[in-house]
């Protein structure tokens, strides 16, 4: 019977051996995939369409237009009135002074 230690370095081998066929494999497979590219005129974007995706960049959904400013703070901060009111405002509105005493 083999030891465990035995054992282990045989799957070390053996791991070894395949990524060098692997690399071996690819490198082959990559020059076939490029030589029938190059025969047919496949481009990258054909392959991307074929996979129904484009290249074309994504909108992040941002707009090139920051949202106006609607509240400035007593030092300087500011807030433009969408997403959660900030501390400042939110510490101020506690003490018993109004959203609007702030609006620019």
């Amino acid at each position: 019977m083999s030891s465990l230690i035995e054992i282990q370095n045989q799957i070390a081998l053996l791991q070894k051996q395949a990524e060098e066929i692997k690399a071996a494999e690819l490198a082959a497979t990559i020059a076939d995939i490029l030589a029938k590219m190059e025969a047919f005129g496949i481009t990258v974007e054909d392959l991307d369409r074929a996979k129904g995706r484009s290249r074309k960049p994504v909108a992040t959904g941002k707009s090139g237009n920051p949202a106006p400013v609607k509240y400035r703070g007593p030092n300087g901060e500011t807030w433009t009135g969408r997403g959660l009111m900030p501390r400042w405002l939110a510490a101020k509105v506690a003490e018993g002074q109004t959203k609007e005493s702030f609006a620019v």
